[in-house]
């Protein structure tokens, strides 16, 4: 018996199954989804079996007839998208259909649409089952899924990570482009779907961790050539740029690597005002009633 990782369709995502056949990656399977039958590829396979108490067999291995049914399915669902959004414009719903998915057999259609609120489309479901004859169901998906499932090209000049590899969507935040020094600009650090981009939390952990120990700006530092301000943070490299003002008004700045610099030892003064505070605050706390 094997364990196998199913792909579905255009989802980077992939969901285990365990096999009683010998595949391969890159096999066509036929298996069993909350949709009903799905028409899926082999991405992995394992020896190693994880806990199974949730995981369904592989129904058989695809045949030439099966895949032929799997694009006439794909030309079908092309119709679908069309047909909803014609009857979504006639009843005048404000939603926005990104998708449509056929179970294998047929026998159920899952269209997917974006919308700002909620919306009340029995009459649109009605219309579709009496035309396309099979069950309807509708799901409200978000903007991220719509650019997972069209898909397209990065800033960057690569293929969008939702659509690439991303299993799922986690937190995006603007404190992570924050603690990578990058323009708060939103056109700069948008994705496709008009969200912040996904590897701004995939490379987060590494920035959090650099940004704690960074010293911040116009914050005063120790290092060996003496105490000076920080005029410039360089995460990747974990280095810091340090201004230096000399008695006669000019300045000069030097890099230095994090580990070469100390926090400004504070004055003596403000350490000789520190202790008779805390002097007097133990005086007042020995005056308390008890």
């Amino acid at each position: 018996m094997q364990q196998v990782e199913v792909r579905f369709k255009i989802n980077p995502k992939k969901y285990s199954f365990l096999s009683d056949f010998d595949l391969k990656k890159g096999d066509n399977v036929i298996v069993e989804t909350a949709l009903g039958q799905s028409y899926g590829v082999v991405e992995d396979v394992s020896s190693q079996i994880d806990d199974t108490r949730e995981m369904k067999k592989v129904i058989r291995k695809a045949t030439e007839q099966d895949a032929q049914k799997h694009t006439e399915n794909m030309e079908k669902e092309k119709y679908a998208i069309l047909k909803a959004k014609e009857m979504a414009e006639a009843l005048k719903l404000d939603i926005n259909v990104v998708n449509a998915e056929y179970s294998f057999d047929g026998s159920k259609l899952l269209i997917d649409f974006i919308a700002e609120d909620r919306v009340d489309f029995r009459d649109l479901v009605k219309g579709l089952a009496s035309t396309l004859h099979t069950r309807i169901e509708l799901h409200q998906v978000g903007v991220r899924d719509q650019a997972r499932m069209v898909g397209g090209i990065g800033i960057c000049g690569r293929e969008c990570c939702c659509a690439a590899y991303l299993k799922d969507f986690e937190k995006v935040s603007i404190k992570m482009a924050k603690y990578q020094n990058l323009s708060l600009n939103p056109t700069k650090i948008s994705g496709s779907c008009g969200r912040l981009m996904c590897c701004l939390a995939y490379e987060d952990p590494f920035y959090s961790e650099v940004y704690a120990k960074m010293p911040k700006i116009n914050s005063e530092v120790k290092t060996p050539d003496g105490v000076g301000t920080v005029v410039y943070q360089d995460m990747l490299k974990e280095k810091v740029s340090v201004k230096f003002t000399q008695e006669d008004g000019s300045s000069t700045i030097k890099d230095y690597d994090l580990d070469a610099l100390s926090k400004k030892p504070a004055d003596k003064k403000d350490n000789v005002a520190t202790q008779n505070d805390k002097k007097k605050q133990g005086k007042k706390g020995e005056n308390q009633p008890k």
